[in-house]
C-alpha cells in the first residue's frame, strides 16, 4: 500500500510540476498528511523529485519555445543565493514552524490565485 501511495503522490506532483504550478505545492502536504513524514523529510523529498521533474518540464518548454533567457542569470543568480540562506536558515528551525509556515503561504496562494481568476473573468466579461 505504501508503494502504491507514494507512486500515486509522485504521479500526481509531476503532472502539477510539468503544468509549471510546482509539484511541491502538492507533494509536501500529501507526504506530510497521509503519510505522517515530518515537514523537513518531506521539504527534501520534494527539492529532490523537484530536480528530476524541472529537466524533463524544462526540455519540453524549451522545446516548444515557452522559455526566453533575457535577463535569466539575474533570475537564476538571486535563486542559488536565496536557495542556500533558506535551507541553512530552515536546518535551525522546529518542523512544526516550518508545517504552519507553510500552511500560511498555501492559504496565501490559493487567496491570491483566486483574485486572480475573478479579476481575469471580470475583464473577460467587460469586453
Amino acid at each position: 500500500m505504501m508503494i502504491f501511495l507514494n507512486a500515486l503522490f509522485g504521479f500526481i506532483a509531476g503532472i502539477f510540476g510539468g503544468l509549471g504550478m510546482g509539484g511541491g505545492t502538492l507533494l509536501i502536504p500529501l507526504l506530510t498528511i497521509f503519510l505522517n513524514l515530518d515537514q523537513k523529510l518531506a521539504q527534501g523529498i520534494n527539492l529532490i523529485s523537484f530536480l528530476l521533474m524541472a529537466v524533463f518540464s524544462l526540455f519540453i518548454h524549451y522545446k516548444n519555445g515557452y522559455i526566453k533567457t533575457k535577463g535569466i542569470f539575474y533570475i537564476i543568480f538571486s535563486g542559488i543565493i536565496f536557495s542556500f540562506l533558506g535551507a541553512y536558515t530552515v536546518g535551525f528551525l522546529p518542523s512544526k514552524i516550518l508545517r504552519k509556515s507553510f500552511g500560511i503561504f498555501l492559504c496565501l496562494l490559493a487567496i491570491f490565485e483566486f483574485y486572480k481568476l475573478f479579476k481575469h473573468n471580470r475583464e473577460k466579461k467587460q469586453k
